[in-house]
């Protein structure tokens, strides 16, 4: 097998707790073409003390001040050399031995956006653990990019000619700049090919920055749906403004439509029924999966 070279970026900053099983999991693909960077934001944890308990395995590691993870993961590809690239967070980890089927589908298939599916998982603070798997492949067919961010990160990878064709991350954006990208590059005609096989193990946490982004994070997807497409802008604003709150008498009035067309009628049919004015030309599909983005 002709085995590219791969080259990977870890952005990291204050997430020592995980990080070693990050770096492990790359480490211990064992891959004969790997090309290790990571690229730390002067961490006041024991970042920098567990990346140099692994520095020779690396390719390059530097702790410094940086303008955002963008700016680290553009700092990271600029000094990478492989044909294949990715990039994994510092809380995030490769399921064993996927680079060799990484390393397949490029031979395969040639220069390309690849993404598979992903597990989702929680640890929690007593000790129970929750999970939940993805089907890319449904979702990507079914769903524009332009609606949702169908694409999971970390399950993702280029060829380098991808990369230099749609350019480097935006790093005005904090929340969104991978799925900024990536419409980038359907703009552009880049191929997609999703993977029907796991490719990362995506952790969720208290601190996690999709999760606490709040209003902020809302306001800079909008941004971006309003650069690639202003329809589905105009519903995510009347989403974001809305906040999908319901007053008293609204919940009765649902709870009484459930009754009576049983629990397929849903919260976002009912708020299509009393709100028609402003949802009209959207379909009910079209704003659950919309909601999913807040």
């Amino acid at each position: 097998m002709n085995y590219p070279k791969i080259s990977i970026v870890t952005p990291s900053y204050n997430q020592g707790q995980f990080l070693e099983d990050t770096i492990l999991s790359v480490l211990g693909q064992r891959y004969p073409n790997l090309e290790y960077l990571i690229y730390d934001a002067s961490s006041t944890d024991d970042s920098v003390k567990i990346i140099k308990k692994y520095e020779k395995e690396l390719s390059y590691w530097v702790s410094e001040k940086d303008k955002g993870q963008a700016d680290a993961i553009n700092k990271g590809f600029a000094r990478a050399t492989g044909e294949i690239l990715m990039w994994l967070n510092s809380d995030d980890v490769l399921v064993p031995n996927i680079l060799n089927f990484v390393a397949a589908k490029y031979n395969e298939n040639g220069d390309g956006i690849y993404f598979g599916n992903c597990l989702h998982f929680e640890e929690k603070s007593n000790g129970a653990l929750s999970a939940r798997g993805s089907n890319v492949v449904a979702s990507f067919n079914s769903i524009p990019l332009e609606l949702a961010d169908t694409i999971i990160q970390p399950s993702s990878f280029w060829s380098r000619k991808v990369w230099l064709e749609t350019g480097i991350l935006n790093i005005d954006l904090n929340f969104g700049f991978d799925w900024e990208w990536f419409l980038r590059a359907k703009k552009n005609n880049i191929p997609f090919y999703p993977l029907n096989k796991s490719i990362s193990l995506y952790r969720i946490h208290e601190e996690h920055k999709s999760g606490v982004g709040g209003r902020k994070r809302q306001e800079e997807l909008l941004k971006i749906y309003k650069l690639y497409n202003r329809r589905y802008a105009n519903l995510y604003e009347h989403i974001i403004n809305e906040g999908f709150t319901f007053s008293f008498g609204e919940k009765i009035a649902f709870r009484i439509l459930q009754l009576l067309y049983g629990k397929g009628f849903t919260r976002t049919h009912f708020l299509r029924k009393i709100k028609s004015k402003k949802y009209k030309e959207y379909t009910a599909r079209e704003i659950d999966i919309i909601k999913s983005m807040l």
